[in-house]
């Protein structure tokens, strides 16, 4: 028989014997089922995935563009407002009195590695670049391609995609999670956060639907981000070896190659999970801050110091000036001129890419987030979890990046950073500022903060798949579910690196991204809902006494 996770206003029911003993069956074995649907799918017809699942995100793109560009923007304005607003920026996530479990630095640490950790090495200088040569500006007319006065424009768009929005994203989760697990006694997973609008109902079907699908959301999300860091893992390992054998004809890194690195890293990442949140995971973010610092040290007084302040603090303003209209303005699709042009960069190449990039990942960071944030107020949570990342990400944006340009702009790269392919751009930039046993040494330390990255991102995400079919029960039950859900994520991203390359992995997010973007935004409906009745209630008192 099963027992049921006890909590104020709902019950998960979960299994009190057997192999699945505390976790909901329904949810866990749902998970597997669709998981390996996919991945025999991939692997048995690989052709016909790589093209389904493009199509499908064609599709999305097309039919789905503005409201994945309004409902991030909700997100992020219902985030800020709740820690503008007194009443509920000062609101405790947990008990009055209760002192946060980590320390800031150890907090501000696992949220970054967690979070986009992966995504700066790469994106740090393939974002910048890409933008440096084309976006809407350019395409307007508005200032010439490759120019200096095209920095500004390559700054802001980068920091748009991975600032306030993105983490806002997350944010929400997070505080939602934090807010009915720590606050009203309700389990840590994705369902409670949606008890006030759907009650007892989500003791059932309802409820088993909605943490299925932050499951699939979590794993295909992880996928996308783990398949660029392990892109990149490879590139590194060539540029340190010089093995021929990771590298295809153009220099980009062979699923072979990938493959070798994803094994080793989920190897890894498995054995760091099953020692849990307070050891093995908040070591390895603690090293990935402190790598990340003396990588960032290296560019601030090797590379363009100049140019990168200069990004850096006007990068912020015209971030900050014009981030309502960028938030709110969507290019509908078209098929020539300018209006073509514009679609496919929001739509088909960035923007929109990112929001559902970001949603897919969301279930699985802000779990997370709301896991190691207990003790801290929704203001106090706001500012570290979206503010302080987001300025790390503008950091490795205007030094990494912003040497990046400069040695395009100083004809010193001569398009070489341009024309490699992203995984390789960061090598190219530091190859570029020295060479002999510097490069090879500090190209060593990014190999090696790409694997302390990767390891925290799959370990956090398996510890999370099982928090959620555990009903919010955090305490692992079994190694063997950990080894499990490890397998299953290898599965997930080798096999679709066969059937398609990273094409395949980045159109599969889509399957997740789009239901758990409408289970978003109606955890936002409801958090309101239950922020306000509190309020409420709390106001009553003080009038009474």
């Amino acid at each position: 028989m099963p027992h049921e996770v006890e909590n104020v206003n709902l019950n998960i029911e979960t299994a009190s014997s057997g192999f699945y003993t505390g976790f909901n069956q329904t949810v866990t074995i749902g998970s597997k089922m669709l998981i390996a649907a996919l991945v025999i799918w991939a692997a048995v017809f690989s052709e016909q995935a790589g093209s389904v699942l493009e199509t499908m995100k064609v599709w999305s793109f097309a039919n789905f563009g503005a409201w994945y560009v309004y409902i991030m923007a909700f997100y992020l304005i219902l985030c800020l407002t709740l820690a503008a607003i007194p009443a509920t920026g000062r609101i405790k996530l947990g008990r009055p009195n209760e002192e946060p479990e980590f320390s800031r630095f150890s907090w501000i640490s696992m949220m970054f590695g967690a979070g986009v950790g992966i995504g700066m090495l790469t994106f740090s200088t393939a974002e910048p670049i890409y933008h440096f040569v084309s976006n809407p500006g350019t395409i307007t007319g508005l200032v010439a391609g490759q120019s200096h006065e095209n920095v500004a424009h390559a700054i802001k768009w980068s920091y748009f995609h991975w600032g306030l929005s993105a983490w806002g994203c997350y944010g929400l989760v997070g505080i939602s999670l934090a807010y009915f697990s720590y606050n009203r006694g309700l389990p840590l997973t994705i369902r409670s956060a949606l008890e006030p609008l759907f009650g007892a109902k989500l003791e059932g079907v309802l409820g088993h639907i909605i943490d299925i699908s932050a499951v699939i959301a979590t794993v295909l999300g992880a996928a996308v981000t783990i398949g660029f860091g392990i892109s990149q893992f490879a590139a590194g390992m060539y540029e340190v070896s010089g093995a021929n054998w990771i590298v295809n004809a153009n220099g980009s890194p062979t699923n072979g190659s990938m493959i070798v690195a994803l094994f080793i890293i989920m190897i890894a990442s498995t054995l760091s999970a099953m020692s849990g949140v307070g050891r093995g995971i908040k070591w390895l973010s603690n090293i990935n801050m402190v790598l990340s610092v003396s990588l960032l040290t290296f560019f601030l007084v090797f590379g363009a110091t100049a140019l990168a302040l200069e990004s850096f603090f006007l990068g912020i303003w015209n971030y900050l000036t014009h981030l309502p209209i960028m938030s709110m303005t969507y290019w509908a699709p078209a098929s020539e001129g300018i209006a073509a042009e514009l679609y496919q960069w929001q739509s088909l190449s960035w923007t929109v890419f990112y929001w559902a990039w970001w949603i897919a990942f969301a279930p699985f960071v802000g779990l997370f987030l709301a896991r190691i944030s207990r003790g801290r107020t929704i203001r106090e949570f706001v500012v570290g979890a979206m503010f302080v990342p987001s300025l790390v990400c503008f950091v490795w944006f205007a030094f990494v990046g912003g040497t990046s340009i400069d040695l395009e702009l100083s004809g010193q790269a001569a398009g070489s950073i341009i024309g490699a392919g992203q995984e390789s751009q960061l090598y190219a930039t530091l190859k570029l500022m020295m060479s002999g046993w510097v490069y090879t040494g500090i190209t060593c330390l990014v190999v090696v903060l790409l694997l302390t990255y990767l390891v925290t991102s799959a370990d956090s995400a398996v510890l999370m798949i099982n928090t959620i079919n555990s009903g919010g029960d955090a305490p692992q039950k079994s190694h063997a579910h950990t080894i499990i859900w490890g397998v299953a994520l290898t599965s997930v991203i080798a096999i679709l690196l066969i059937a398609g390359g990273m094409d395949a992995l980045r159109s599969s997010m889509f399957v997740g991204a789009l239901p758990f973007s409408v289970i978003l935004g109606l955890m936002g409906v409801s958090l309101i809902k239950a922020l306000r009745e509190d309020v409420r209630s709390e106001l009553e008192t003080d009038v009474q006494s």
